[in-house]
């Protein structure tokens, strides 16, 4: 049987004639050809729908021309053992269960290294004044840079786009972090020159419309129970243009922020305001109650406007009870503070404006571990909390008691006085030893000393441990929260300079604040760089220690 010329020509026989050949070679070129167009087709649509849907994925941007109010949070001292231990203490306090967390545990994005330009170990003020200027400095500066020029601050910026601004503090309103934000000095001890800028007495002019805190002290004379070393009374002086408030039944008039008239000038206390463990309700308002107050005053103020506030709020305390060694102290501090968070959550969830709250610490104080070896054998892996729940005072509040006991000249009493009504009532000690007792007895006119002896006392039995008295180098932690899809998108990255998500340098937080609100902290540093920022006597208390835990802290 005989093949026909084409599928001889196909099975590798002759070949195909001339004609055949034309043909077939203009259906493969009309095949190749619709194949380039489909392929090409195709190719684009991909490209088009990957395009698109990368437009509907892609994260949206931070419109840094949209009102906005900024929340700027400080847990000054307070470390990752910090926040556990105060956890268990209130899962034992009022009986939770083990997955009860507080709430700042819910909104943990990441953590931040604390090191500032002259230590490894950073003190307040260098910490906030990274926040504020988003630079480092060195320990000891209050909104200055290393070469000690004024850097402007975010606070001053915003306050430059029109926003409203705010201080709300537990300790002296003249201290580290709140002055990083609104003042400039060369040394964290220049209290009485940084309250005369808070008030406005500088280039810049008044840049604070709300201060909420203690610290009286820095703004009276002497003659008028205050500690400014001139005497000037800068309460009177600016009573006319700022509404004061000085003590607890003044701040219930403020209605919960609703009886405000900005500035508002609120100095609760002559000094810090006390712990929280301490404080007398009827006399102190606690940091939650402040917050609320601020929010709203705040919020009413700009409801009408084009920019939002920015508000800082610290829980100051939570160092000294680090500096002190005050474990139950401490975990209360920890406790208000989160209450306080807790305020912010609230007001961010309900309000239509965007706002973004961002919550570290400037550093670890205390060096707090939560177990202990208590001798020599191989420790149990333990702690008590209910021994801290039984410390119903501070080591500093008792130190004072004991330092002020009328019959303190008579052993006898002041021994008894010792023994039953500060270890047994107050601290809930009932297994002091002879020993501990005349400790306590040899430091009882010293009371700076003697409140390490009674914090000793109970950090023992709790079984917690302590390695300084000052700062450590310990990474921090980063919470934020917002109610803006945008910002909370910019907050999850974890590149350097963008986002906040994983471990991030301190100054980072000051210029994510810079960018998402489009401010400018250069344009500032213009504006206050003949600011009065050196000490007046030229006696260089450019102290070794600027952070010593007797003064600032």
């Amino acid at each position: 049987m005989g093949f026909t010329n084409e599928t001889q020509a196909l099975l590798g026989g002759d070949s195909l004639s001339c004609l055949n050949k034309k043909k077939s070679n203009t259906k493969r070129n009309l095949s190749y050809f619709l194949n380039i167009i489909t392929v090409s087709i195709i190719a684009y649509l991909c490209f088009f729908s990957t395009n698109n849907n990368n437009k509907k994925n892609a994260p949206p941007t931070v419109d840094p021309h949209k009102k906005k109010n900024i929340i700027m949070m400080v847990t000054d001292g307070m470390g990752p053992a910090s926040l556990s231990a105060a956890r268990s203490f209130r899962q034992f306090r009022d009986k939770l269960a083990i997955n009860d967390i507080l709430t700042l545990d819910q909104y943990l994005i990441g953590s931040s290294r604390t090191r500032s330009s002259s230590s490894l170990v950073t003190d307040s003020a260098a910490g906030a004044t990274a926040f504020s200027c988003a630079m480092k400095s060195y320990n000891g500066a209050i909104g200055v840079a290393s070469d000690k020029s004024p850097c402007g601050t975010i606070l001053e910026a915003l306050k430059l786009q029109g926003y409203y601004t705010g201080l709300v503090v537990t300790t002296r309103i003249t201290d580290a972090t709140p002055a990083a934000f609104s003042s400039y000095v060369d040394y964290r001890f220049q209290e009485d020159l940084i309250a005369q800028h808070q008030l406005g007495e500088y280039p810049f002019g008044r840049a604070v419309d709300l201060i909420l805190g203690g610290g009286r002290c820095h703004f009276l004379p002497a003659s008028k129970g205050g500690c400014r070393g001139d005497d000037r009374d800068l309460i009177e002086e600016y009573s006319k243009t700022w509404q004061y408030v000085g003590d607890r039944e003044q701040f219930d008039q403020l209605q919960g922020g609703k009886n405000v008239s900005l500035p508002l000038l609120g100095l609760i206390a002559n000094t810090d305001i006390p712990y929280a463990i301490d404080r007398n309700e009827t006399e102190y308002p606690s940091l939650a109650e402040q917050v609320k107050v601020a929010l709203t005053a705040l919020s009413d103020a700009t409801k009408d406007s084009d920019q939002g506030f920015f508000l800082l709020i610290e829980g100051s305390r939570i160092d000294h009870a680090g500096h002190h060694n005050d474990p139950a102290a401490q975990v209360r501090e920890v406790l208000a503070y989160d209450e306080a968070f807790e305020e912010v959550i609230k007001f961010i969830d309900s309000s239509d404006v965007e706002t973004v709250a961002i919550s570290t610490s400037d550093h670890e104080t205390g060096g707090l571990v939560v177990a202990r070896q208590v001798s020599e054998n191989y420790p149990d892996y333990l702690w008590y909390p209910e021994v801290l729940l039984n410390s119903t005072h501070s080591g500093d509040y008792l130190a004072h008691k004991i330092a002020d006991y009328k019959n303190k000249d008579d052993s006898t009493k002041l021994t008894k006085f010792i023994k039953h009504e500060i270890l047994e009532n107050v601290l809930g000690v009932s297994d002091y030893t002879d020993k501990e007792v005349q400790a306590i007895l040899d430091k009882a006119n010293d009371p700076a000393n003697l409140l390490y002896v009674l914090n000793n006392i109970v950090s023992l039995r709790a079984q917690i441990g302590w390695t300084t008295h000052g700062h450590s180098a310990v990474d921090v932690n980063i919470y934020a929260h917002t109610n803006s899809p945008a910002i909370k998108a910019k907050l999850e990255s974890a590149r350097a300079y963008h986002g906040l998500t994983g471990n991030h340098e301190n100054i980072e937080i000051g210029a994510f604040m810079e960018e998402i609100t489009g401010s400018s902290l250069s344009r500032v540093t213009e504006l206050i760089r003949k600011t009065e920022h050196s000490p007046s006597n030229n006696n260089n208390k450019e102290v070794f220690n600027a952070d010593a835990f007797h003064g600032n802290v």
